[in-house]
Parts: structure tokens; sequence; C-alpha cells
């Protein structure tokens, strides 16, 4: 059996707040949209994985999606979920599954079980959700903010996805349509006269909504990393023939420079150094070889998000950079917001997760002698435990 899913991510998320849209945002490290669909990639009986996004988006779905195998190239979405559901639904058309499951880029918590559940429902049925039994009771508003009695709770379910069909039965619903303003694909299915079945959904499989959604999904990820881990590094470079020195990213005008294959930025490789140190996958001379004439002159910024990357893909969390440069100058203390403000956004945390420090040698050795640059680097991370 052929099966392919439909993950929808053409909306903007505006409840979740200002910035990029929800399903882009990081969530322990990782976009939105990626969890999403590396719940889906590598489970039974996939075939491959569709996002539907909007084309102003197309950058942003591609930083998502980039080294993942058996993601489709997306197609673009309409101004309805409705809409760009079909959207997906055409594009399948060529080459048809014969199931098909439709799920929320901003629910990133699904499981394997939940998976196989939906596609063995839609399997015997032909349209099935999931499904959960409401917790609270639920009350009728009446006159005057009066509350009355509500509808039997026990006889309601509130519903998730992934959303399961047979392809042509969902296709034919979705063309036959006469209204544009369903809410999911379910009611899609049952305006075109077909019995949706539902199963067991699961109380952990939330959309991420609100702000205060990220907030709890930051925290239930970190809880999920018990492996912390903390690794150093060091980096020296001696002065040179120049006119500015790299510091941290940020360029500081100096009456030298640093001497190095790279742009030599001594925070930059210490800081790389300790993250690789934290997935133990060697150092920097290892990943960018100084004889390899292609990083010479290269900027420094390549080096530690690359290795921010490489904590990302073994599942870890970066919780804190620590960095203290020693030399008697520059001056450090008039760039070190901006040397963090820099470094945070090349290895995408907040700044708050970020110190700079810088001291002198008291004019001993060959920082005291005005030789050169050394700094000295800290990484603590997050990581899934592994025995």
């Amino acid at each position: 059996m052929r099966i392919d899913v439909i993950v929808v991510a053409a909306g903007r998320g505006q409840r979740a707040g200002t910035g990029i849209p929800k399903q882009f945002r990081r969530v322990g490290g990782t976009t939105v949209l990626r969890r999403t669909l590396q719940g889906f990639l590598g489970e039974p009986g996939i075939r491959q994985v569709l996002p539907v996004i909007n084309p102003e988006h197309a950058a942003l779905c591609a930083e998502s999606t980039e080294g993942l195998c058996g993601i489709l190239t997306p197609v673009f979405g309409g101004a309805t979920r409705q809409a760009s559901v079909r959207a997906g639904l055409e594009a399948l058309a060529d080459d048809p599954p014969d199931l098909v499951l439709i799920h929320d880029a901003a629910r990133p918590f699904l499981t394997a079980r939940l998976v196989a559940d939906a596609i063995a429902a839609a399997s015997a049925h032909g349209a099935a959700i999931p499904a959960l039994h409401l917790v609270d009771t639920v009350k009728a508003l009446g006159d005057a903010a009066t509350l009355a009695t509500g509808p039997d709770r026990d006889r309601l379910r509130t519903v998730q996805t992934p959303q399961a069909f047979h392809y042509p039965l969902i296709l034919n619903a979705h063309r036959a349509a006469t209204r544009d303003d369903l809410t999911d694909d379910a009611a899609v299915a049952e305006a075109a006269g077909h019995r949706v079945v539902a199963f067991p959904g699961d109380p952990a499989n939330v959309k991420l909504t609100t702000p205060e959604d990220f907030v709890t999904a930051e925290r239930r990820l970190a809880a999920d990393l018990l492996d912390v881990r903390t690794a150093t590094g060091f980096d020296v470079h001696a002065f040179g023939d120049g006119d500015h020195v790299m510091l941290g990213g940020v360029k500081i005008p100096f009456e030298s420079g640093l001497a190095g294959h790279s742009d030599a930025d001594v925070v930059l490789h210490a800081l790389t150094d300790a993250l690789l140190g934290t997935v133990a996958s060697a150092d920097i001379g290892y990943h960018f070889p100084p004889s390899d004439p292609q990083w010479k002159g290269a900027a420094s910024d390549r080096f530690l998000a690359h290795a921010a990357d490489l904590v990302r893909q073994a599942g870890g969390l970066i919780t804190h950079l620590d960095t203290t440069v020693i030399c008697e100058a520059p001056k450090i203390g008039p760039h070190r917001e901006a040397m963090r403000q820099r470094i945070a956004e090349i290895v995408d945390i907040s700044p708050a997760r970020v110190s700079v420090k810088a001291t002198t040698s008291e004019k001993l050795g060959f920082t005291g002698r005005r030789e050169g640059i050394a700094a000295l680097a800290a990484a603590t991370v997050r990581l899934p435990w592994i025995d």
C-alpha cells in the first residue's frame, strides 16, 4: 500500500505572536516544521511527505527541510486551509497514493503509534480522524454572561491530525466541496456524504498556537534531554598585517590584524571547538583543515554554525555559551554586546544564553607582550541520553 503525507504549513500563525510564522520557529533548537516532518519519515508504509506552504516562505521551508530524505518539492497553498489541502491533493494526482494522511505543521509531537493507528483506521474505514474525550465540563453561555447546562460531554470529542483517508475519497470530496470555510478534512468528507470514524488521539499531540504553547514546548523538550554536557575550547592567533581584528563575529578596528588561514576569529574558533566537544566530534581542524585552500580567508561564522548544526542533528539543545578573551588590546568592553548578539545569531539561540568576558595576562606571556590574542570557551548542551 502506498501512503503519502500532506503537511499543511501555509498559514501565518498570527496568534503565536510577532516574528516568523510559527511553523518555522525553533523549539528545542529545531524548527517546528522539521520536527513535524521527521515524525513521519521512516515510519512503516510512508512513501513520501509533501509540505504545502505560502510562496513567501519558500526560503524558510528550504532551510527547515535541508538534508531530509523523502520530502517532495513543496507546493503553494491557498487562502484557506481547505484550499491548501486541495492544492496538496492535486499535486499527488500524477502518482496517486492509496492512502493519504493530512497533518498540521504546528503539531510536532506526533508519535509512531498515532501514525500507525491513522493508517490502520483509514485502511479499514476509508476516512478516520484522531479524537480525544473532553476532560472539562462544557457549559453554554446565555444572556448577561450567565452559564447554562451545556451538551452531554460524553458525546463530545476534540479532534486532531493526522486525519487519514483513501486518497480518491478525499480528493473527490475536496473537488466536490461547495463551501470553502470547512475547518478540517473530516468536515469535507462528511459534506460529500462519507462516514468518518474516530480512533484514539494523543493528548501530547498538541497544536502550537499561542506564545505560551511555545514556552511549554521548550520545557517539555528540555525535560526529555537528560544528558547535560559541557566542553571547552581554546584558540590563539598572532597579530599580523591589517587594520582590524574579527572577534566574536564582529569587525573591530585595530592597528593590526590577526594572522590565520581563515579570518582568525579566536572567539568563534574556541566556541566551535567547545560545541564540537559536546558531541564528541573531533575539533575544528578536523572539520575545516588549514591545509584546504577553500578555507583561506573564510568567515569563521561558518565554522560555528556547522558545529551548532551537529549538536542539533544529535537531537541536542544549546543552553549556554561562554567565552573569555585574553589580550592587552583592543578593548573588548565596547564591543561585548555586539559580540553576544552576533554569536547568538550564528547559533540561533537567545543572547541571554551567551556570555562574553575579557581579561589581560598582566603583561605576562605572548598576550602580555601584545603579540596576539587568545580565547577560552565553554559550551553547555542538553542531549538525549545515550548509554
